[in-house]
């Protein structure tokens, strides 16, 4: 008998933009579901009302369409599973709380966060790990009656055992032991009534029928409290896996001070969907073989948790521009065109048609790591009158044989027709031939006529995209 079709969510928590972390994560759900022909489900952890920010929620949703990264069931698409967002799942949750407090697996805690500082204080000067102190833990029911009917303000703590130890298995990480006493008296409820994230995702992973917890390594030490917490309840847990961390050049954890940590930050630079899901994809994760491009399609076939590594991921943004780079090259005329159309408009450079457009991103295509590099190399088209600023290219220019150069390719060029790349080199190779000058000679001085720059795109191709008028004028005016 097969096993059923695996259930996997990803579960951020609305709080600012997406991590790229966060798209590995939900990356590795969606393809470890779709190849086994699974549901991928998106759930909003909304109860840490302190971090909430408006409208990250519905930012988390349109990254991650834009990623290519389709689910079945959540919020705005629905499922038979909802509310898809915490927030609105309250008595839920309060409804299991109570069910752990009567049966003596959670009891509710009234210290003052001054207390708890002041008990964390202690502990750090004592070099002890900070941990709750179970206070609590011994209050009679009558105290606890006391207290509640006095209105103190209270939590609700899961009751950890004080001895023994756990046991369980992770699908990246193999079999792990964690004994109770290293495992805090964890707050399922806040004192504001919402529940923590603890409380909250055992409960929900539970009631949607979630097979396969695929979350960041930074939630292992959470997994023993998660496991107990499945006993507490006499459910059963659905299997772990606990993906790498992603790091620095320097193998500290992934952050913000060392570069762009925000999926938002590569898109808004026009880094291309499909180059940025190949890349992460490749973070944690190897095919078993030397290949490194591959479509999201190709991906959903290929990917398996048996080849996520445990070691943590170099983040490394040569490579990330590499892929980049393929992905633009291979992009369609017009599409690259539409990709580039921004960074074009902004270097000054309105393109007549879209042919024209079409044209001049094709010729640039291959020097392309990013779409914003388009506006360095079309700097030479928006030249109204070509400058030469630094004394050593004017005493170029002026040369006898430059001037020879110039003059001589100005009067071919007159009559050239048609006028294209091919025969563009080919009047060149002409002027050579007349002059006898050749090599730096004779490129110099037609580069700097026509971009005021020693180094750029090949020649052939800048004097086809200006046009034959456009590139005769140049040449003339720097004639003497």
């Amino acid at each position: 008998m097969s096993a059923p079709a695996p259930r996997v969510r990803f579960a951020p928590s609305p709080t600012g933009y997406l991590h790229v972390g966060g798209l590995r994560t939900a990356l590795y759900n969606y393809l470890f579901a779709r190849g086994l022909g699974g549901r991928v489900i998106l759930r909003i952890e909304d109860t840490d009302r302190t971090r909430f920010v408006e409208g990250a929620a519905e930012n988390l949703a349109s990254t991650l369409a834009w990623a290519g990264i389709a689910f079945d069931e959540g919020p705005g698409i629905g499922g038979d599973f909802g509310p898809y967002v915490q927030s609105e799942r309250s008595e839920i949750y309060s409804a299991h709380a109570q069910q752990l407090l009567n049966e003596g697996k959670a009891y509710r805690c009234f210290c003052t966060p001054e207390e708890l500082e002041a008990s964390r204080e202690k502990q750090v000067a004592e070099k002890r790990d900070p941990a709750y102190d179970r206070r609590c833990r011994a209050l009679s029911e009558a105290d606890v009656q006391s207290r509640m009917d006095n209105g103190m303000p209270f939590t609700i703590r899961m009751k950890v055992p004080l001895v023994g130890q756990m046991y369980f298995h992770d699908l990246v990480r193999g079999e792990i032991t964690m004994h109770f006493d290293s495992i805090d008296d964890q707050v399922l409820i806040k004192s504001d009534g919402f529940p923590t994230y603890h409380l909250a995702n055992v409960v929900d992973d539970h009631l949607m029928e979630i097979t396969h917890v695929i979350r960041g390594e930074e939630w292992l030490p959470s997994a023993p409290k998660h496991h107990l917490l499945y006993d507490f309840f006499g459910w059963e847990a659905p299997a772990f896996a606990h993906l790498p961390l992603l790091l620095n050049a320097d193998r500290t954890k992934l952050s913000k001070r060392q570069g762009d940590v925000a999926v938002e930050d590569y898109r808004s630079k026009g880094y291309l969907p499909a180059a940025l899901v190949n890349f992460v994809a490749l973070l944690g994760w190897n095919p078993g073989d030397d290949r490194e491009l591959f479509t999201l399609a190709e991906l959903e076939k290929t990917f398996s948790l048996e080849r996520v590594s445990k070691a943590g991921a170099v983040f490394d943004i040569e490579k990330l521009n590499w892929f980049n780079a393929q992905y633009l090259r291979a992009l369609p005329p017009a599409e690259l065109a539409e990709v580039c159309g921004p960074w074009m408009r902004a270097a000054g450079f309105e393109a007549e048609t879209p042919a024209r457009a079409e044209a001049v991103v094709s010729a640039f295509a291959s020097y392309l790591t990013v779409p914003s590099d388009i506006g360095a190399h079309l700097r030479f088209l928006t030249l109204g009158q070509v400058t030469l600023e630094s004394a050593e290219d004017r005493d170029l220019v002026a040369s006898s044989d430059s001037q020879k150069v110039l003059v001589r390719f100005a009067d071919l060029a007159e009559t050239q027709d048609p006028w294209a790349t091919p025969e563009v080199k080919a009047l060149i190779k002409q002027v050579q031939s007349d002059t006898g000058i050749k090599g730096k000679g004779l490129f110099m001085p037609l580069r700097l006529a026509l971009s005021a720059e020693q180094h750029g795109p090949d020649l052939g191709l800048m004097a086809e995209l200006l046009g034959r008028e456009e590139t005769v004028r140049r040449i003339r005016a720097q004639i003497i």
